[in-house]
């Protein structure tokens, strides 16, 4: 913050110098957001989902039944939002 004297009144001023940002720098983010975040969004959460139902299953075949209901949670997490994207989510569930 910058000081300046102001010539009439002899007071002392606060001089902020605030970079907004430019408008196209703001459409091109917003435009980004829409075209390619949602896409690679649901497409993490289609891999999250598959390896924490691998991760639930392998441990249910080990008969660890706490660590499987904890991946099949973390599981559910990302089958809840692939359908809140719009994302196919994959059918069947626990085996």
């Amino acid at each position: 913050m910058d000081m300046t004297t102001s010539a009439l009144s002899g007071a002392v001023e606060p001089r902020f110098s605030i970079k907004m940002p430019r408008k196209s720098q703001m459409r091109k983010t917003k435009h980004a957001a829409r075209n390619g975040i949602a896409i690679n969004s649901s497409r993490n959460a289609q891999r999250h989902y598959e390896r924490y139902l691998a991760l639930a299953r392998a441990e249910a075949l080990k008969g660890d039944r706490i660590a499987a209901e904890n991946y099949f949670q973390h599981a559910e997490h990302y089958l809840r939002s692939m359908r809140e994207n719009g994302a196919a989510a994959p059918l069947g569930g626990r085996s």
